[in-house]
C-alpha cells in the first residue's frame, strides 16, 4: 500500500513539472524566484525584471513592454495580483493569447476606465494597428499613478470576469464575444508598471 502511494506520489510531481499550463489543480503558480522569470516568460522589447518579489516593467508608447508566458493558460482559471502604474497610462492584461489574438483586459488611465477588449498582437510589429484593438466593453474607474490597484480576473465556463479593487466589475461570454477560448497570458505597459503578488490558479 505505502509502495503504491509512493509510485503514485512521483506520478503526479512528473505530471505537474511536465504541465504544457502555467499552472495545474495541484498547485497554484506563484511567481516569487528570477529564474522561473527567464524559463517560463519571454520578454518582448525593453526590460521586465523580478526583484523582491516585485516584477517591474518598462515601456514607452513605441514599442511597448511586453512579457508573454511560455506555457498555456488552463481552461478554467483565477489570477490575482496587485498592480501600480507607477509611470504609465496603460497597463494591459493578455489573456489567452494564441495564434496573435488575445482578450484585453486593461486600466486605461487617460479614458478613466477599466477594459475587455478584442485585441491583436505582432511580436514583431508594434506599429499602430499591429497591436492592441477595439474595446467591447468599459466602466468608469478613477485611476492614478503610484497607486496600488488589486485585480482580480476568473475565467469558468467561458465566462470572464473582471474586478478590480473588488468593486470595479466587468463580465462578458467568451463565445458570444468571439474571444479566444485557449491561450497564454502575457503584460503590457506603455510605461513603468509594478507587479506583486501575483497568483494563478487552475479551478474545476
Amino acid at each position: 500500500m505505502i509502495k503504491q502511494i509512493s509510485i503514485t506520489f512521483i506520478f503526479l510531481l512528473i505530471l505537474s513539472s511536465c504541465s504544457s499550463t502555467i499552472s495545474t489543480s495541484k498547485k497554484e503558480y506563484i511567481l516569487q524566484d528570477s529564474k522561473k522569470l527567464k524559463s517560463n516568460w519571454t520578454i518582448d522589447s525593453k526590460e521586465w525584471i523580478l526583484k523582491n518579489d516585485t516584477l517591474t516593467g518598462n515601456g514607452s508608447l513605441s514599442p511597448w513592454g511586453v512579457l508573454v508566458s511560455k506555457k498555456q493558460l488552463p481552461k478554467n482559471y483565477e489570477i490575482d495580483f496587485k498592480v501600480n502604474m507607477t509611470n504609465s497610462s496603460l497597463f494591459e492584461i493578455m489573456l489567452n493569447l494564441d495564434k496573435g489574438k488575445y482578450i484585453r483586459t486593461y486600466l486605461y488611465q487617460i479614458d478613466q476606465n477599466i477594459v475587455i477588449g478584442d485585441g491583436i498582437y505582432d511580436k514583431k510589429d508594434d506599429s499602430y494597428g499591429k497591436r492592441g484593438g477595439k474595446t467591447l466593453f468599459k466602466k468608469p474607474m478613477k485611476l492614478e499613478n503610484n497607486k496600488w490597484y488589486a485585480v482580480k480576473i476568473k475565467v469558468l465556463k467561458n465566462q470572464l470576469f473582471f474586478s478590480v479593487d473588488d468593486k470595479t466589475t466587468l463580465e462578458c461570454s467568451l463565445e458570444k464575444s468571439n474571444l479566444n477560448q485557449k491561450g497564454k497570458l502575457g503584460f503590457i505597459t506603455n510605461g513603468e508598471v509594478k507587479i506583486t503578488d501575483l497568483a494563478i490558479k487552475s479551478l474545476q
